[in-house]
């Protein structure tokens, strides 16, 4: 199976010339030494060798960042296969598009050390012929972001055909307003987040101005959102659950929340949660009764049309 990855070339992709001329992509982190022989198959067992030597090295940081660093490290030194399909910004509104050819490199001396051969098209894929999700997807921040989910609407680029009509692919959806609107829930609430009670008392968590809170990756799954009280004092685990929350979802962000406490969290920091939904239920209200530091929150889609 073929994956799809959005990678910066180094801060702002202001290195992607040099990755294309040198037919490679690659990173830095600040960690200066040869990987090879320690980038195993599980990713967890590389953030617990390396964070502590990101932390060496950038004295000041905090867990969370390190362990967002060390993870991106490993997605393109180890995650990304032999033929998956490297998407890097150019700055002018396009993305140069290359296939991953080998193994890890190390090369000391280079700007980014740490590559991957790569095979570059010469096709560029425009920004503004993707959807507006995969738009949002591409543009996340952080160095890496994987948008295989997008595979289909990517390779009719790749293929010079039209993307496949969103409109049409939602046909099937009863109530279309209401579903277009909740597949955005996640990006209005980040977007929105000072506007919402949440925003008051704490902020999405940021690593050197970047929002790095949004699906950020734990050994159980990608949380929706982890935020940090203004005081600092506190983490916070968002689950965002697009329609009715059942039960289920009270232990996924315990998982989440034990992540946190355990991997992220410094001296002194307490980690709560919270759940946004459309509805609940019963059975959800009876798990939340006996799940000390986890909030629900109900959400509202509202969808109008007024004559001029």
């Amino acid at each position: 199976m073929t994956n799809y990855y959005r990678v910066m070339a180094g801060r702002g992709s202001s290195l992607i010339d040099d990755c294309v001329e040198g037919g490679f992509i690659g990173c830095d982190f600040d960690i200066y030494r040869d990987l090879t022989g320690k980038l195993w198959e599980d990713w967890r067992q590389f953030n617990r060798e390396f964070i502590p030597v990101f932390l060496e090295a950038k004295p000041g940081k905090s867990k969370v960042a390190a362990g967002l660093a060390c993870s991106m490290l490993w997605t393109i030194t180890k995650g990304l296969n032999e033929g998956d399909i490297i998407l890097s910004p150019n700055g002018q509104g396009s993305y140069h598009v290359g296939n991953v050819t080998g193994p890890y490199r190390y090369v000391p001396g280079s700007s980014l050390p740490h590559q991957r051969p790569v095979k570059w098209r010469e096709v560029l894929v425009a920004r503004g012929e993707m959807s507006p999700e995969l738009q949002r997807s591409s543009g996340s921040i952080g160095t890496v972001s994987n948008v295989s989910k997008y595979a289909t609407e990517l390779a009719a680029l790749l293929a010079g055909s039209p993307p496949p009509d969103l409109i049409a692919m939602d046909a099937a959806v009863e109530d279309a307003a209401t579903f277009a609107l909740e597949k955005h829930l996640e990006d209005f609430l980040v977007e929105n987040w000072g506007q919402t009670p949440l925003g008051q008392t704490h902020r999405i968590y940021e690593v050197d101005g970047e929002k790095v809170g949004q699906q950020y990756l734990t050994d159980t799954g990608q949380m929706d959102i982890l935020a940090i009280s203004l005081d600092g004092s506190e983490l916070l685990v968002v689950e965002l659950k697009r329609g009715r929350a059942s039960d289920t979802v009270v232990g996924q962000i315990q998982r989440y929340m034990g992540f946190v406490k355990d991997e992220l969290a410094e001296p002194g920091q307490t980690v709560r949660g919270v759940i946004i939904a459309l509805d609940d239920d019963n059975r959800i209200r009876r798990a939340l009764s006996v799940a000390p530091g986890i909030d629900f929150y109900r959400y509202e889609v509202n969808f109008k049309l007024h004559k001029a």
